[in-house]
């Protein structure tokens, strides 16, 4: 694994240097579009919708627009200048009892690979968290945006699990829940029964991705079964090329100013040469 952030955990005056690694990783299967006639290859252009020319990356801005219509162009000069992109710290704002965490507010998991010589700063955190049960409420900034996060222990790993902000939360308003139905205290105890019948310890590994397992299995047999083809790929346009249509408009421009110019030149009196002197007779 590549760690993708590195700094340290701080906690009172402990500090402890850490790596951090995705604990995660996306196996779903990746397409791009074809055209259905003959398996080409779709792309897309970023072009402004303004001047119609297709623009590379450095020359896009991140732009906001307000709900009454307005635009404003926020530069990277602009996002330097906000102060969470300054430290390199996972800071620990408090420990609260493990329960309290509502997993609605987890996100994305991350793993902290202690980035020391001696790593007892690390375990005696990992340590404590295990015997207080306890989750350390941490604060940082990663891809240039503040995350709140939830700092627990996985398999004497410390893991670090960041959380969307509450105001993110929708409020769950069903008109359907606003009535309660009676239910009797024999269908509680038969849905009860029912429950414990079907009651186990969690193992996550005897689930299985059913749906991405036949999806590649089917394109195995395409590839086996004779209904693949070696895809063509042409060179991507160049960034500043602009489109056919523009590029005519501007040649037909072009060629009219030249031969507005020969007009005028055409038109122009010529300049009458002076007049020789004749030679006095002697």
């Amino acid at each position: 694994m590549r760690s993708i952030w590195k700094g340290s955990l701080a906690f009172g005056l402990v500090n402890v240097p850490v790596k951090v690694y995705s604990a995660t990783e996306d196996h779903d299967v990746s397409f791009h579009q074809v055209h259905a006639e003959d398996g080409g290859r779709i792309r897309y252009q970023r072009r402004c919708e303004v001047c119609g020319e297709v623009v590379t990356y450095d020359q896009i801005a991140k732009a906001y627009d307000s709900e009454d219509g307005q635009r404003v162009v926020l530069t990277d000069e602009d996002f330097a200048t906000l102060p969470a992109q300054a430290k390199h710290e996972i800071e620990v704002l408090q420990f609260v009892p493990n329960e309290q965490i509502d997993p609605i507010l987890l996100d994305k998991s991350y793993y902290l690979e202690p980035d020391s010589r001696s790593p007892k700063a690390y375990a005696l955190l990992r340590r404590t968290l295990e015997e207080t049960d306890r989750t350390a409420i941490v604060h940082f900034a990663l891809r240039n945006k503040t995350r709140l996060a939830a700092l627990r222990v996985r398999d004497d790993v410390l893991v670090v699990q960041t959380m969307i902000w509450p105001d993110e939360v929708r409020t769950a308003e069903f008109s359907a829940l606003d009535e309660q139905p009676d239910i009797s205290d024999k269908e509680l105890a038969m849905s009860a029964s029912l429950v414990e019948s079907m009651a186990e310890d969690f193992d996550a590994s005897a689930f299985t991705d059913d749906y991405t397992a036949q999806l590649r299995q089917l394109i195995d047999d395409k590839l086996t079964g004779g209904e693949s083809f070696t895809a063509v790929e042409t060179e991507d346009e160049p960034a500043d090329v602009v489109d056919l249509v523009a590029a005519l408009r501007k040649s037909v421009e072009d060629r009219k100013k030249a031969r507005e110019a020969a007009t005028k030149a055409e038109e122009k009196p010529a300049k009458k040469a002076p007049a020789k002197k004749s030679a006095k007779a002697s």
